[in-house]
């Protein structure tokens, strides 16, 4: 099943910032639950509930949401092929700030953990995971991890994924991805700013100086996440050290034309055993639009097909 971009996004940025921009979504219908989390924060999750025994969690990229475009499309896709569909903010991701110090980062993987087993508590047959970017990396770390009170997952789907941090932060801060990163930053310092403003324990005197992500997270997803610096914090939850662990069939797309992947974020997976890799030439970043398909992305598609074992 190969991917060919519509030939007005002519470009590799076209095709990344088209859908975020200006693609449009009939959401489906869900319903607002909160949870609790073992340190005294909570998680805002959405349900679009048909009664149905199959579900699919999706989780959003860097400074998302549950409401992003291709949230809500990868969601509409899976409710109209039969399976209900959860999505859910990230830790000072939602509309209310969390309650501690702590936000989310690439390697949160502890509140996956406690998302999936709050879904599998309402007896669904068959729990599968799609992950965008950031997502995406949380997705396949916790597989690879392999809780030992892991709940079994089906299937799971990752698409535009920086398996490798370090390098994938030192490539959106190149020149040409000013853009991307400007925007990242921008939002990352504002939500350090707004939390100060709730609670003690963040300083801010740092944010003017810093210009680029890899400063951010060594002066504040590092330290606030437990980690030591932005070398230890990027090595540690880097997914592509657990890609050999993984014994839960998975597809990863990443794009050949991403701006924001490195070269390490296509490693040679053919003989693995659970793990289907996948680069079209095009595609963009968490893009894959395409036009005359009932609203439908081609992500949406090939997720649909691998999640239900169509190929």
């Amino acid at each position: 099943m190969s991917y060919s971009r519509p030939y007005i996004l002519f470009n590799r940025h076209l095709e990344t910032i088209y859908p975020a921009l200006f693609r449009r979504v009939d959401p489906v219908v869900a319903s607002p639950e909160r949870i609790d989390t073992p340190d005294g924060d909570f998680l805002d999750l959405y349900w679009a509930n048909q009664g149905a025994e199959k579900l699919v969690i999706l989780c959003h990229g860097l400074e998302g949401n549950a409401r992003r475009p291709y949230m809500q499309g990868m969601a509409r896709a899976f409710f109209l092929h039969g399976f209900d569909v959860l999505t859910w903010d990230y830790r000072g991701c939602g509309e209310e700030m969390n309650r501690t110090l702590r936000f989310y980062h690439s390697g949160a993987t502890d509140d996956l953990h406690l998302v999936i087993k709050h879904a599998a508590a309402k007896g669904y047959h068959q729990i599968n995971l799609i992950g965008f970017s950031l997502g995406g990396n949380i997705t396949l770390k916790y597989l690879g991890e392999r809780h030992p009170d892991a709940v079994q997952i089906h299937r799971a789907v990752v698409f535009s994924v920086p398996m490798e941090l370090a390098s994938s932060c030192r490539q959106i801060s190149r020149p040409e991805n000013l853009i991307y990163s400007y925007r990242f930053l921008k939002s990352l310092k504002d939500k350090v700013l707004r939390k100060s403003r709730l609670m003690k324990g963040l300083d801010t005197k740092y944010l003017p100086a810093i210009r680029t992500l890899v400063q951010f997270d060594d002066r504040y997803t590092a330290p606030l996440h437990g980690f030591e610096n932005a070398s230890d914090y990027y090595h540690k939850c880097s997914s592509i050290h657990f890609l050999d662990a993984i014994e839960t069939p998975t597809l990863i797309v990443n794009a050949r034309n991403d701006p924001f992947l490195s070269a390490e974020c296509f490693p040679r997976l053919d003989k693995h055993r659970f793990i289907a890799f996948e680069a079209p030439v095009q595609g963009g970043h968490a893009g894959f639009t395409q036009f005359s398909k009932n609203g439908l992305y081609w992500s949406e598609e090939r997720a649909v097909r691998f999640i239900a074992d169509l190929a």
